[in-house]
């Protein structure tokens, strides 16, 4: 077996965690055609997913290894994970992407979990899916989503570490701002410096990263770079979705180019305040309710006016659950969560805060290093 992301222990872990959910469920079997999901249970990573054209498919069966069912084209790198049992078929199809060998490996099963709600999809035509129930006629495909997000929402300590060092290249790429923007630049040169850091920092790669700048604070939180350049005034922020080993860290930082102006400054501690109030409920028992009012009120926000205030946070930029005012999702030691609040500024500028930390019995662990509740200035 080739050099893994983790050692085989932790994948049997991960599966005997969901084969126990699953027979408390009645469950004979997971079925997933996701990226993530499939890494999660196989340890199989590749950027092939990138590729609409090929389906790929993972069970998790009650007892024993996940069985694999992919394309011919991932046989080699499947057979380097710890799964033992790996079928193949030949994809692009002209009738048959896998669904006929993918009926023979569910047929035994009458209760097939899947994930069906929030934050899940089907990575896979809906017309095989009709073909493939049509195959089982006896199988009954049930709602799995809560059951797979709780067992992804707490990490282990081997994820913890990796999601830690990705943080820390990000705090350090953070860290060097000074070195990397200025007034005159053009955004698409900051982000492009910006990425280029984290990566002699030591990130495998930055799949996300957007931003924005404006006098007084800036329009929104996912815009792509443009020509735009950097004036006195402006406030700069940028949001890294940088990765190791294909965990992500998730934060932003805020800077003032050349001067901040008192209200700018005032929202940036605010912001801070917001953070360190959740952190003080960010306790095992409470929940992402508790979190969501912790920032909100501290902010002077109510529930209505913004979706959410942070979310879960792993192999996945975004994963569940989410910090909402309706979120009820019990906080569990070893969940890793982003705190992001933000501002409403008026005359359509906004500022946004993010923190990425560790739930733990007592004091959460900080990943990304804690902003000063003062703003920093680049140009003085």
């Amino acid at each position: 077996m080739s050099e893994q992301d983790f050692p085989e222990s932790e994948f049997a872990q991960r599966t005997e965690r969901a084969q126990r959910a699953m027979h408390a469920h009645g469950i004979d079997a997971l079925f997933f055609t996701t990226e993530a999901e499939v890494r999660y249970f196989s340890g199989f990573r590749t950027l092939f997913w990138q590729s609409p054209t090929r389906p790929w498919f993972l069970v998790v069966p009650a007892r024993g290894k996940p069985i694999a069912v992919i394309p011919q084209i991932g046989a080699h790198l499947m057979a380097d994970t710890w799964i033992d049992d790996v079928r193949t078929f030949s994809a692009p199809h002209p009738t048959d992407d896998g669904i006929g060998l993918l009926a023979e490996v569910l047929e035994p099963f009458s209760r097939i979990g899947m994930p069906m709600g929030r934050e899940s999809s089907l990575r896979m035509p809906l017309a095989d899916f009709h073909a493939l129930t049509d195959q089982l006629p006896g199988t009954e495909f049930v709602n799995a989503n809560d059951l797979v997000q709780r067992l992804r929402q707490v990490k282990s300590e081997l994820e913890i570490d990796l999601l830690r060092d990705i943080c820390q290249i990000g705090s350090r790429s953070f860290g060097r701002a000074a070195q990397l923007f200025y007034q005159g630049q053009t955004l698409k040169e900051a982000f492009r410096a910006f990425k280029i850091e984290l990566l002699e920092q030591g990130a495998d790669d930055v799949p996300y990263l957007v931003g924005g700048a404006g006098q007084g604070g800036y329009g929104d939180v996912i815009s792509p770079p443009s020509d735009q350049l950097l004036a006195a005034g402006d406030v700069l922020m940028l949001d890294t979705g940088a990765t190791k080993n294909g965990y992500f860290c998730d934060f932003d930082r805020n800077f003032a180019i050349g001067q901040a102006s008192e209200p700018v400054r005032n929202a940036h501690r605010l912001l801070v305040d917001a953070v360190t109030a959740a952190t003080a409920v960010a306790r095992p028992g409470r929940t992402c309710a508790d979190l969501f009012r912790a920032m909100a009120q501290t902010i002077g926000q109510g529930e209505g006016d913004v979706g959410r205030l942070g979310h879960g946070l792993g192999m996945q930029l975004t994963e569940s659950p989410s910090i909402t005012s309706f979120d009820q999702t019990e906080l569990l030691e070893n969940m890793v969560m982003t705190l992001e609040p933000s501002i409403d500024l008026g005359d359509g500028r906004m500022m946004v805060h993010e923190e990425n930390i560790v739930i733990r019995n007592g004091e959460p662990e900080f990943l990304s290093q804690r902003s000063d509740p003062e703003i920093p200035v680049i140009g003085i």
